[in-house]
């Protein structure tokens, strides 16, 4: 059996190693190479590296809509996706049996960013749906889900790691089914669609006219990376940290309420601290730690939440 693999963060790894061990895998597809840092330094996707280390056929196509030849070549029986991150040619699909891992309960958030949007939106689970795919973005009919809890402190690290192991235990059961050609097939409910479209960056910008759970949601969104973004005095602030404060103090939502010691920052319903930020052009330190010293802060300016800000 031939098995072409598609994808490109950690998420798939797991999934990409049961295939290499269990069928073995004659193509793996990623994502370009990117550079990274101000060195431009080159940056192999998690997906890549375990390609090279098991020393696994590679493609790497910039645009997979005009450049999918090295795919069909590879004749493959099925074609696996976890998390490719482009768009695949019809063509390709219909080349294969071909099925992706996507990180939702579909038909809830299709789109590239699942995980991220079910976090920021206060869900209080999600999961992987296997699904066989169609030309249009995570439509294709359902095979079977596997659902699990969003725990209070969960980013989309620590959550995209827990999918990447439901998603190979996912496959792995349902695999045997799909080649035998006995598995579910249910159809999406389109009425109950919606979209969890890639991130922009305005998306970092925290918005503190929100609740105090609402911001801490949306940061946990955002962690390890991007963060979130704050803009002080025209001066870009990432954010990476932040804890709820017992302190009751008045005043609006986004005012600075203490720029000694501790960084208070008032919500639309409480109050929050800031714990561990990058200010511009430095490396991520304690709050506490930047304000001494420091002028950007100053009690009683407002942060306010404005979309053209973002740089």
């Amino acid at each position: 059996m031939k098995i072409v693999f598609m994808g490109t963060p950690a998420y798939a790894v797991p999934t990409l190693k049961m295939l290499h061990e269990t069928y073995g895998v004659s193509l793996v597809v990623t994502q370009p190479d990117k550079k990274v840092g101000r060195e431009g330094r080159v940056e192999f996707s998690p997906v890549k590296q375990f390609a090279l280390e098991h020393e696994i056929p590679l493609f790497q196509p910039i645009k997979m809509k005009s450049d999918f030849d090295t795919i069909i070549n590879a004749q493959p029986d099925i074609i696996v996706t976890a998390a490719y991150g482009q768009m695949i040619p019809k063509t390709v699909l219909d080349a294969a049996i071909s099925v992706n891992l996507h990180g939702s309960i579909l038909p809830k958030y299709r789109g590239g960013a699942p995980v991220q949007y079910a976090i920021r939106q206060g869900e209080i689970e999600t999961g992987v749906t296997l699904m066989y795919m169609a030309p249009k973005m995570d439509s294709g009919d359902i095979i079977a889900v596997q659902i699990i809890s969003i725990e209070p402190n969960d980013t989309t690290d620590t959550l995209m790691t827990k999918l990447s192991l439901v998603a190979k235990t996912l496959l792995e059961e349902e695999l045997p089914k799909i080649l035998s050609g006995k598995s579910h097939r249910i159809p999406q409910v389109e009425s109950k669609v919606t979209f969890a479209y890639n991130l922009k960056p305005s998306d970092e910008f925290l918005n503190f006219n929100q609740t105090t759970a609402q911001i801490d949601c949306h940061l946990r969104s955002l962690l390890s990376q991007p963060g979130g973004s704050i803009f002080v005095n025209n001066t870009r602030i990432k954010v990476y940290e932040i804890t709820k404060s017992d302190i009751i103090l008045n005043g609006v939502p986004g005012e600075i309420l203490s720029d000694k010691k501790h960084l208070l920052i008032k919500t639309l319903d409480g109050v929050i601290e800031l714990v561990k930020i990058q200010p511009q052009n430095k490396k991520i330190m304690l709050a506490k730690d930047f304000l001494n010293g420091q002028k950007l802060f100053v009690k009683g300016d407002i942060i306010k939440y404005e979309e053209k800000s973002i740089i």
